[in-house]
Formats: structure tokens, sequence, C-alpha cells
């Protein structure tokens, strides 16, 4: 049974390394083969990809284990591979992983699931090396393995792929004993008929998932409330998270659906998002958080994980990070390098302006769109409470540094905000090295502070009209003096 307490979303976070996971389910390696792709192939209308690297790393149930490992929580695994070197190297990297204690059943009859990309760029080709027939024969033997791990746990995770693992046998062998030795219960589904996970306590279905399992409508908010409660009716399961994509998340329970929008900001690669959903939603339960908290920490990994290339995974620090940023916190110097090299992997224009922004007005409004015209993605510098006290004297600023960043994070054309302590933001100016420098048309471009320093480096100064008539030190005098 679930338990319920009261913790905040950074709590949770901290709490982490205290829970273990019991991830039962399909394992498969992710093979990345990368190159440059610059001609067609002779012999069809088909592009030659020049091979200049390839990666390996756990997918599936594997890649479940390896998000809860890197959220600082333990996992144990529980999932079959054939005899072949794909199993082999999927082992290899289970046990490699720190926080991972892998139990994978040999099958010398069946292949190890393996998915193989090609990249040049973006994705070209997936190739898959698999079967999805029952592993009957080595059902007693996962089923074993499973119920040997149960002391050792405080939530068990079930990640069907639908490839044979999660057979019925299996699923209610699991799910009977996960339930007499009370452990939560979280599945995430593959098949249509969701009555065979009865008895969990979460179901994860994606969209698409939910529409093929009820067949029912689900492309509006309203539809999928109804097609959850028709899942949670018919089947007993205590709650439905549906994964909607661009359009975030919905939460069915006893109470009002609970609606979460996408936290995405810039979408480069959904391969693994699901598996980074569950394994946070899995943590925070096993933690003993409620389940609206658990799924705002998983809605927030989600908007994470997008961002990065390939199978990828999200750490606490990343997670605390962005849950600061979207409750109006300044990026920390670590997390603004991290979303500026993914911006410029994805060959976007980094722009920078800086300023107090203490009051902020339409002149600051207009500085900021022209700003975020000049460029693809915009940073704003800040001015910490220090910096303004010196600049602007000891009565200001009038806003902290928090509550100015949490203003300027509201707008559109902001789409990041960090802070420096020096009067001056040039060394800040210098680590970002932006593409574009832009200050308001006051200034000349030889009293722009970083000007010398971005165009050495191929970069550009913008100035850009301001509206005349407004100044927060005018809008301080105007409201002291009334």
């Amino acid at each position: 049974m679930l338990r319920s307490q009261d913790h905040s979303l950074h709590d949770l976070i901290a709490r982490f390394p205290q829970a273990t996971v019991l991830v039962v389910g399909d394992v498969m390696l992710d093979r990345f083969v990368y190159g440059r792709a610059e001609r067609l192939s002779p012999e069809a209308p088909i592009p030659v990809l020049t091979v200049e690297r390839e990666t390996e790393m756990c997918g599936g149930a594997g890649n479940v284990a390896r998000n809860v490992a890197s959220l600082g929580g333990q996992a144990i695994v529980v999932g079959v591979i054939g005899r072949d070197r794909d199993g082999a190297a999927l082992n290899a990297l289970l046990v490699a992983e720190a926080g991972i204690d892998p139990h994978l059943v040999t099958d010398p009859g069946r292949p190890t699931t393996c998915k193989t990309r090609f990249v040049a760029g973006q994705q070209l080709l997936r190739a898959d090396r698999e079967t999805a027939q029952p592993v009957d024969a080595q059902a007693d033997a996962v089923i074993a393995a499973v119920v040997e791990a149960l002391p050792k746990c405080d939530l068990v995770l079930l990640s069907d792929y639908a490839k044979g693992v999660l057979t019925d046998p299996v699923l209610g062998a699991v799910i009977a004993a996960a339930s007499a030795a009370g452990k939560p219960i979280i599945a995430d589904p593959k098949s249509r008929d969701f009555a065979r996970y009865r008895g969990v306590d979460v179901l994860t279905p994606n969209r698409g998932e939910l529409a093929l399992g009820t067949g029912l409508a689900a492309e509006t908010g309203a539809q999928v409330d109804a097609a959850a409660q028709a899942v949670r009716a018919q089947t007993g399961i205590g709650a439905v998270l549906v994964t909607m994509g661009e359009q975030g998340m919905r939460l069915a329970t006893d109470g009002p659906p609970l609606a979460l929008a996408a936290a995405a900001r810039e979408v480069f690669d959904v391969s693994g998002a699901g598996d980074t959903v569950i394994a946070v939603l899995a943590l925070s339960l096993a933690c003993g958080g409620d389940l609206p908290t658990a799924a705002r920490l998983a809605n927030a990994a989600a908007g994470l994980v997008v961002a990065k290339r390939g199978t990828a995974v999200v750490s606490p620090e990343e997670l605390g990070e962005v849950l600061h940023a979207d409750s109006g916190g300044l990026l920390s110097p670590a997390r603004l390098r991290q979303r500026i090299q993914a911006w410029r992997s994805q060959g976007l224009r980094v722009g920078f302006t800086n300023g107090c922004f203490d009051l902020l007005h339409s002149g600051h409004v207009s500085l900021l769109a022209q700003a975020r015209a000049a460029c693809d993605r915009l940073v704003v510098g800040l001015n910490s409470d220090a910096s303004v006290r010196r600049l602007k004297g000891p009565s200001r600023p009038i806003q902290d540094q928090a509550a100015r960043a949490a203003v300027l994070s509201a707008l559109s054309s902001v789409d990041a905000v960090t802070f420096f302590d020096e009067d001056t933001p040039l060394k800040l100016i210098e680590a970002i090295r932006p593409n574009v420098l832009i200050k308001g048309a006051d200034y000349r471009e030889d009293q722009v502070v970083g000007a010398p320093f971005v165009r050495a480096h191929g970069g550009e100064v913008v100035l850009v009209p301001l509206v005349e008539g407004h100044s927060t030190t005018r809008l301080v005098e105007r409201a002291t003096a009334g």
C-alpha cells in the first residue's frame, strides 16, 4: 500500500538515497552509432553513414534502474538476457553502475533485446534485434529472483516493454508476492489489457496506450481523465498517471484530476524519457511522498531528460536546480553551462544582456523582447543584491535577487536567468561566450562591457532602442514623493 506523508519536493529528493526500488521487466541494450552522412549511396537512394563512434548503454528496465541509481537511490533489477555478446555487454554495464544490483536470468534460446540507432545529427535508422516470445522456460527463475529480492526493497516497479518477460503467470506471481510483502507496486504498461496489472497501486500509460487499452478517445484533457477513470473502475487500480508528451501529465485518483503542464522548454531526444518519469515516481513514493508531489517531481525530470542526447538520466542536483528555477530561482553556473551546451549542440545562437531589473517596467519589457529577437536563446545576467547596493546605494534593491529572477523568468522573451556579484558582468560574459551581446542604445559600443571579448570570439554586439521616459530610479522617486 502507498504511504502518504507531507514532504516538500526538495525534501523528497534528499531522501532518495534511503530508497531501494526493485525493477522487474524487459532489460535491453541501447547501441548508438554516430557519424556523418554527407552523400547518397550509389546502390540506393539512402544516405551513407561514415561511422565515427559507437556507444552502448542500458535500455528498457535497465535504463529505469540506471535512472533510479543516478538519482541516488538503490536499484535491484530482475530481467532476462540471452547467452550472447549483447547479453554479456548489458550485464557488464549494469554491474559497473554504482547503485545497481542486477539479477539477470540467462535464456540460451533467445537473443538479448538490442536496439541500434544510427545517428547523423538526427536518427537515420533504428535496427532492432529481439524476440517477444514469452519466457515460459525461465518464468520460475524470474519469480524466484523477485521473491528473494522483496525483503531488500521499498517498492516494486514493473517495466513492461512487451518483450516476453512479464507474462501473465509472472505478473500474477510478482504482484501477489509484492502485495503480500506490503510493497507498493507501479506498472508501466505495454499491453492493451490493463486488467493484467490488477493489484498494482499506480499505472503509468502514455496517451496512446491509454486509448488502445480502453478503446476510448484520449485527445483532450477531459477525455484522458474519463479514460483513466474507466481503467480504475474496471481494474481496481488505485491511480493512473497518464503521460501526454508536449501536453504534460494527468493524474487520476479518487479526487479531482491533477493536470501538470509539460516542463520542457525544448525537446532534443525523447529516448528513455518514460523511464526517467517512472524512476522518479518510484523513488518519491518509496520515500513516503504523496502521489501529486511524486507526479510533479516526475514531470520536472521529464522536462530535463528530453533536452539531452541518447538514453539519458537525471541527477538529483539537476532536478533540484530545475525546481529552484521553476519556482523563480536563479540558475547556478553549472546548470547554466549545461543548458547553454545543449542549445549550442542544436546550432542555436545564445544572446546575453544584463541589468539590475529592480522594478520591471515597460522599458525593460521592450529591451528584453528586442534582445530575444536578436538571438535564439536569451540569458539575462542579474546584478546580485550586493552588486546593486554598490551601484545604486543602500536603499536598493527594492526586491531581492530571487524575487527579481522570478519576475524575469516569467517573461517569454527570457530563457535563463543567472546572477553576478561583481560590479560588471565581464567574468560572466567570458564564461558564457555569447554569440550576441545586447545592450540599450543609450550606450555606445565602446562603452559596452564585454564587447571586445565577444567581437574577438566571432560574436556581435547589438544596441537596441529604448522606450523613453522609463527608469526604475524615476519610479522609486515618484513613489517616495507620492
